[in-house]
This record gives C-alpha cells, structure tokens and sequence, in this order.
C-alpha cells in the first residue's frame, strides 16, 4: 500500500475512532448521571445532545470514509447512500446548531438580570430545551430533505462534473446551478450561526473579565466557579468550531470554483470537516467535572473488581 494512502488511512481511522469512543463515553457519563440525579442540568443536556450529534457524523462520514481510504469498494448502495448522506447532513447541521444553541444559552445565563424581561427569560429556559431540540431536528431534517435526491453509489470509477466524490458515495447535482446553490446556501447557513455564536461567546468573555475584575482578591462562591467554568468551556468549544470551520469553508468555497474537485481536497475537507466532532468530547471530558467523575469511578470499580477476581495465593 502507497505510504500517503497509509498515512491517510491511519488519519481517518484514528480521528473516528477515538471521536466515536470519546462520544459514547459522554453519553455513557451522562446515561449515568441521568439515573442517578433524576435529571440532568441544562447546560449538561445540551452537550449531551451535541455529543450524540457528533457521533451519529462520525458513524456517518467518517466510518465510511475510512474503509473507502483503505480499499474497500461497493460499500452502499443507491438507498444506502441515500440514508447515509441524508444522516450525515442532518448531523452536521445539527452540531453547529446545537454550539449555537449552548453560546447563547450560555450568554442568556451568566448575562445580569438588568429587568423583568431577561429575568423571565431565564426562569423559562430550561422549559425551552425540548421545544428547542425538536425544532432543531424538524428543521433540519426539512433542509437537508433534497440531499438524497442527488445521492447515488459511485458508477464504473467515473466521476460526472459538479459531483462530490465521498469516495463511498456520489453527490450529483447534475449541472453548475445547482452545485453553487447548494454551496451557498449551506455556506450561507453555517455562517449565520458562526456570526451568534461568536457574538455571544465575545459577550461572555467580557462577562467573565468584568467578573474576574470585581471579584479579585475576594473569596469566590462554588455556584460562581461552576458557572464561570461552565462559560469558558463553551467559549472553548466555540473556538474550536470556528478554527475547523474556517479550515472547512475555505476549501469548500475553492471546491465551488472547480467543476471536477481533486480527491485530495475532498478528502482534506472531509477531515477537517470531522475535528470538531471527533475533539470536542474530549474538550467536554476534560473540562466537566461530572463527566470526568463518572469515568474516574467507572475506572476505579473495573480495578476493584479486577483484584478481586484476582486468586489469592495458597501458601504451601
């Protein structure tokens, strides 16, 4: 096997395989939380539900991804790229919409109460999570409807003009009008929710440096650290969906610009593509101490367990 394909094989696989383990392991804690507490916080919720976003893209593009990198072909067919392709766009739209759900949510929590309007506003958030997640699912699977239209498996090895080669599967927009639409306005699309959430994670950070300014040198509450270290976190997951958006969008716009996209700069948009999802569990684990608590116990009782499965020496 050519090295730069091995390369890029050990690539895809490393990124989807520990993005998968690290999501389940997030929906694992939270499952645990969940039965213990009863219920879970809203900021907790939401990156519940992020991390179940994240790993239905991984499962969607980045499996397939992986094993078309290291040889394996006919993995779908016309139906099964249809499911896949309309999964996998719905899961994207969803992790960008549920980072932009958790920066404002998060902007509306630590925000001072300044009147009655706000202060109502915060009583009923946690209320709106679940109108808020099923509207985020219907809308999003209505946009993404016409995307298994233009999905088929690959035919003979040729690739048409204005077709993604997913390697496993096909997108055929069949001409230039369509192919630029579609780019635009997904494009259009994900920048609009880029815009709030940078808007609303700048306004947490100058919460948070008002808040370090007033409270230095004062003893601070555990309530305060908590919601300090929750906004940072999400400050963080921004960031980091900005960088790989950014990286993603400047290869896409180039690919709108070329009828006949290289498979080198389809397969580095699709990596990249796939950071976020594949990173920011482990950005959630490491910042989140509950999460981090679960696996921590979940850790400690395997060794328990596995010394006391252990056969005790018989002295002779």
């Amino acid at each position: 096997m050519d090295l730069c394909v091995t390369i890029k094989g050990v690539s895809f696989l490393l990124q989807a395989g520990l993005g998968i383990l690290a999501n389940a392991l997030v929906l694992l804690a939270y499952a645990h939380i969940l039965l213990t507490e009863a219920q879970l916080q809203p900021v907790d919720a939401i990156l519940c539900h992020l991390a179940f976003a994240d790993l239905l893209l991984l499962l969607t593009r980045g499996v397939p991804q992986t094993m078309t990198v290291f040889g394996m072909k006919n993995l779908l067919d016309d139906a099964g790229c249809k499911v896949v392709i309309y999964t996998y766009r719905i899961a994207r739209a969803l992790s960008v919409c549920i980072t932009c759900m958790l920066s404002v949510f998060q902007a509306v929590t630590v925000a001072p109460a300044a009147g009655p309007l706000l202060s109502r506003l915060k009583a009923r958030l946690p209320r709106l999570l679940v109108p808020t997640f099923a509207a985020l699912w219907f809308i999003n699977m209505a946009v993404c409807i016409a995307a298994p239209f233009f999905s088929v498996a690959p035919r003979n090895g040729t690739v048409p003009p204005f077709t993604l080669n997913l390697g496993f599967c096909h997108v055929d927009f069949r001409d230039n009008l369509s192919y630029v639409i579609n780019g635009v306005a997904v494009s259009v699309r994900d920048f609009a929710f880029v815009g709030v959430m940078l808007g609303s994670s700048g306004y947490i950070l100058v919460l948070l440096h008002r808040h370090s300014r007033k409270v230095r040198g004062i003893r601070r509450s555990q309530g305060a650290s908590m919601e300090t270290r929750a906004a940072k976190t999400v400050v963080m997951l921004v960031v980091l969906y900005t960088v790989f958006f950014g990286i993603d969008n400047v290869i896409w716009i180039y690919m709108l610009t070329v009828a006949q996209v290289p498979p080198v700069v389809a397969d580095m948009r699709v990596f990249f593509s796939s950071c976020y999802a594949s990173l920011s569990p482990f950005l959630i684990i490491s910042s989140n101490k509950k999460v981090k608590a679960r696996m921590v116990c979940a850790t400690s009782e395997q060794e328990r367990q596995a010394e006391d499965n252990k056969p005790s020496d018989v002295k002779s």
